[in-house]
């Protein structure tokens, strides 16, 4: 069963992403460390489509990835 657009911008929010409206029901969201924006489009309740998912997962991957690097610098 798909996510609900509702879902995915908690999981955003909960990485540190930010928001701007956009035109009608879309949001914009980006993060500092990334350099792409991700377009929503869609209410809350709406489920989001397949593409959509795979780019927020794939933005939270790179994030996590940021972080590890981060942590084993400052270890070193």
């Amino acid at each position: 069963m798909p996510k609900t657009i509702r879902e995915l911008k908690s999981l955003l929010l909960k990485a540190g992403f930010t928001y701007q409206p956009a035109k009608g029901s879309h949001t914009k969201w980006k993060h500092s460390k990334l350099s792409k924006a991700i377009i929503i489009p869609g209410k809350d309740g709406d489920d989001a489509k397949m593409y959509l998912e795979k780019q927020v997962n794939e933005s939270l991957k790179i994030l996590n990835k940021l972080k590890e690097e981060e942590i084993e610098e400052t270890e070193e």
